[in-house]
């Protein structure tokens, strides 16, 4: 039986979600392409049909994970809110592919670091409100630094098993993270006068 075009997108889309949710969860070398395959509801011979390879999973799942959403109107304090919550740190399978997953695709190819720079590029431009020129933005600075603040406070807040402690790096940041985006950018405003 020949397979459509919209079966074949379909299965796709499946495996890069099953892909996504995996390695967030687990991180990128504990995955197997078998257990993809299997999540996704699809027979591991099917997977070089979509994948040249494991790498070519990572780099297109990476793609993929990182502009979910990205059609979505966003709104900064929401995403702060809940990036820096209990329920996002408790459920890295569904949170953050930056949190959960830099620290691998920094050993990973080209392609893979690739996707992960152009969905930084893509979130901080949503974040600044400036999605064709993120770097100009006003409050670019304070965005990338908030936002680094809050992917190391995530990472942080996971790895500790002192619950008191983690809650309290999530308190902070967010409070750090509030005043940070509440103050105008004193580093333009003093540029100004020289």
């Amino acid at each position: 039986m020949k397979v459509t075009r919209e079966q074949v997108t379909e299965n796709r889309r499946r495996i890069l979600d099953a892909a996504s949710r995996l390695f967030r969860a687990k991180g990128l070398d504990s995955v197997t392409v078998a257990e993809v395959m299997q999540s996704a509801g699809l027979t591991h011979g099917g997977f070089y049909g979509h994948f040249s390879s494991k790498d070519d999973l990572i780099a297109q799942t990476l793609a993929h994970c990182l502009t979910m959403g990205s059609d979505k109107p966003f709104d900064l304090q929401a995403y702060v809110a809940h990036y820096l919550s209990p329920e996002h740190r408790d459920n890295p399978a569904d949170g953050c592919p930056f949190a959960a997953l830099a620290a691998y695709v920094q050993r990973q190819g080209a392609d893979a670091r690739t996707a992960m720079s152009e969905g930084a590029r893509t979130l901080i431009g949503r974040m600044t409100g400036e999605q064709d020129t993120p770097a100009c933005a006003e409050q670019g600075p304070s965005i990338i630094g908030s936002w680094a603040a809050m992917v190391g406070a995530m990472v942080l807040a996971r790895a500790f098993n002192d619950p008191d402690l983690s809650d309290r790096i999530l308190e902070e940041t967010r409070s750090l993270v509030a005043s940070t985006l509440a103050q105008p950018n004193t580093e333009d405003t003093a540029l100004e006068g020289v």
